[in-house]
């Protein structure tokens, strides 16, 4: 006679890898141009000056910098790069 598993879970036994979205750099860290700084699905983290939007809602900086993250409405959050001789400008 044919033998048949259980169905359900165990049928499948395959997972899908992590997909390591989130944030990459925090807020205060110096970064270099083309860094990634969140990967997210969606427009959670919305790019300000000195920082870019890829395709796959990729944010990245343009300049190099610190990254400064601030409310843009109450549920996003925009993310800026200050280039670095404004940071030390501010700084001093």
């Amino acid at each position: 006679m044919a033998h048949k598993k259980a169905g359900g879970t165990s049928k499948n036994g395959r997972d899908s890898v992590g997909q390591r979205l989130g944030i990459k750099a925090g807020d205060g860290q110096l970064v270099n141009a083309g860094a990634i700084i969140v990967r997210q699905r969606g427009m959670t983290f919305l790019a300000g000056n000195g920082a870019g939007l890829g395709d796959d809602y990729t944010v990245f900086a343009t300049v190099p910098g610190r990254v400064k993250f601030e409310y843009a409405t109450k549920d996003k959050k925009r993310v800026r790069v200050i280039p670095v001789e404004a940071a030390v400008a501010a700084e001093a």
